[in-house]
């Protein structure tokens, strides 16, 4: 039985009495009745599968229906792929004027896998307090950071302070 409802109708599940049929290698066969076809189809060693059970008179194929899906699975696993290659993600990271050494350098890392991944950086320091009369100490950090990721990035976006936030993006070197 058809499990999903995306899949075709094949051999004894087709119910139409008669349906156009296409041969193995794409020939049209002519219209027949669908013991004829089944009978073909098993002559061929094959499957009868209802490509267009609403067009009148019905389409069905003689062809390897788990061949077909396999193939129609690796294409569509091929197109997420693609799709997942183009939508990059800009991953933030929240940096603070005081970071110890040991976090900022884990931050680092992981900034450094998402560019080598071909994903941009977004580099921020949230100024809380007092911190915002030394707003120079937080940009030091970011040019900092910057340098550090200077092997696999370009600066796309220089420091830039907006309210008690100063950020900067990073883009992978192509």
């Amino acid at each position: 039985m058809a499990n999903n409802k995306n899949d075709l109708k094949v051999n004894d599940e087709i119910k139409v009495s008669e349906l156009m049929v296409i041969g193995p290698n794409g020939e049209q066969m002519g219209i027949k009745s669908r013991e004829d076809a089944l009978t073909l189809a098993t002559y061929a060693g094959l499957d009868l599968v209802l490509m267009s059970g609403t067009s009148t008179p019905a389409v069905g194929k003689i062809m390897d229906y788990n061949k077909y899906k396999y193939e129609k699975q690796k294409k569509l696993k091929e197109a997420q792929k693609k799709q997942r290659e183009t939508n990059k993600d800009i991953k933030e990271y929240r940096l603070s004027v005081v970071i110890d050494v040991h976090d900022f350098e884990t931050r680092v890392r992981n900034a450094q896998e998402y560019l080598q991944k071909g994903h941009k950086i977004k580099a921020q320091i949230r100024f809380k307090g007092r911190q915002m009369a030394h707003t120079e100490l937080g940009r030091e950090v970011l040019d900092k950071f910057a340098d550090k990721l200077s092997e696999v990035s370009t600066i796309e976006t220089a420091p830039k302070l907006e309210g008690r936030v100063m950020y900067m993006l990073l883009a992978p070197k192509k």
